[in-house]
């Protein structure tokens, strides 16, 4: 499908993500999991706890026999015994009788409380309880914390660190995850370099592939880097090598319509699906976007804002979407904006870099106003969009904001 007007942000983004599906689902241990996401339900394998175990360290009681204690009225017990956490220690005990129990052990048979040790003295083989214990009194059940058959994880759910603290209670210790996307990433242009390189007269380092690389790996994405010339079978080669090798491509520089932006010639003429070339936002109107053998390939302008606003609205959400995210794109919070702020078109989103800061208990957003593109970029907590449509936000509105933290 050919799309050769500008189209709205909101068709883009979904253009992109009804063209991008997860990849295949592979199977990791448990300890490398985190903030992967999920290819399949997950079922409890155990209860947990495994038995009904003590909340703390006490005594095993029958409620009846101390219902009436209290400081002034102690009841004593016969103590038969300890068990502690992890023991396979069988004790039962009747009325008159007790055992010591430690934290996360099994509870005797017939107890049906822990009366805690503040409220117990020892005399040899007995305890002298000072306080009551109702039944269920600190003890945990069985199964309370997990329990068999239940679902504890959906497809689709990014592993937390709590989710995989939760999944190893289940007994799980390798599970199903979406495998995350290998992405290659051209620079191109015959000014371009690699950082490091020596610097000559005319020539800049690659700053926004190293941006877009750094995004990608916050991500657990892993990327591959390629540079090419403003020549067409240079950037031929280049993205029929990332194609081969790479689940997306993605390029830097040469998206416009000048002599020299000929990235989208070239793809036209390998015979990818152009998706659509141009949208209407600014930054980053030049972004394209379509499928080459199959890969979805991402065209993002040189200019450094252009190319970040770009890469976060449309290519990240495609990333994400192929390793499994469910809700694809940047996290958002609601902020205050400090002050007015005005779009250039009423037909177009306008993005907004800024910095937050907490007043009276709200995030509140300042848009930055720094002369360096870089600068801005590099110092940006959050970005703030208005709308299509919309020609500005008045001071003091509360929108969602993008974040960059």
């Amino acid at each position: 499908m050919v799309r050769h007007l500008p189209v709205g942000l909101n068709k883009a983004l979904q253009l992109v993500l009804d063209n991008v599906s997860g990849l295949e689902a592979e199977s990791g241990q448990l300890n490398e999991c985190a903030d992967r996401i999920l290819a399949a339900d997950l079922y409890s394998k155990v209860d947990s706890p495994s038995v009904n175990a003590s909340l703390k360290d006490g005594y095993a009681v029958v409620s009846n026999d101390v219902a009436l204690a209290t400081k002034d009225q102690p009841v004593r017990l016969k103590n038969i015994g300890m068990i502690t956490a992890g023991s396979d220690k069988v004790l039962s005990i009747d009325s008159g009788f007790t055992a010591r129990v430690l934290t996360g052990a099994k509870i005797p048979q017939g107890a049906d409380a822990i009366l805690s040790e503040e409220y117990v003295k020892v005399q040899r083989d007995a305890i002298i309880a000072q306080n009551s214990a109702e039944p269920g009194r600190n003890i945990m059940k069985k199964g309370s914390d997990v329990c068999a058959g239940d679902r504890i994880a959906a497809k689709g759910q990014q592993l937390t660190p709590g989710i995989v603290g939760l999944l190893a209670a289940a007994g799980f210790n390798a599970v199903s995850i979406f495998r995350n996307p290998m992405v290659t990433l051209i620079a191109t242009g015959d000014e371009v370099i690699a950082p490091g390189m020596p610097l000559t007269e005319g020539k800049l380092y690659a700053s926004n592939l190293t941006a877009l690389n750094a995004w990608c790996r916050r991500y657990g994405i892993k990327a591959r880097l390629a540079f090419a010339k403003d020549i067409s079978h240079d950037i031929k080669n280049a993205l029929e090598q990332a194609a081969a090798v790479s689940d997306a491509v993605i390029t830097s520089g040469g998206a416009w319509t000048g002599d020299r932006d000929i990235v989208v010639k070239v793809l036209d003429t390998i015979g990818w699906q152009r998706i659509f070339h141009r949208i209407r936002i600014g930054p980053g109107k030049a972004v394209g976007f379509g499928l080459l053998k199959s890969k979805p390939v991402f065209i993002l302008p040189g200019g450094p804002p252009s190319n970040l606003m770009g890469f976060l609205q449309l290519a990240l959400p495609g990333l994400l979407k192929l390793a499994g995210h469910v809700n694809p794109g940047l996290p958002t919070i609601p902020v205050r904006v400090a002050s007015e702020l005005n779009g250039r078109f009423a037909d177009w989103t306008q993005f907004i870099f800024g910095t937050l800061a907490q007043e009276e208990g709200m995030a509140v957003f300042h848009a930055d106003r720094n002369k360096s593109r870089l600068k801005s970029m590099a110092c940006a907590q959050a970005i703030v969009s208005i709308a299509e449509g919309v020609t500005k936000i008045p001071q003091g509105q509360i929108v969602p904001a993008q974040m960059l933290i």
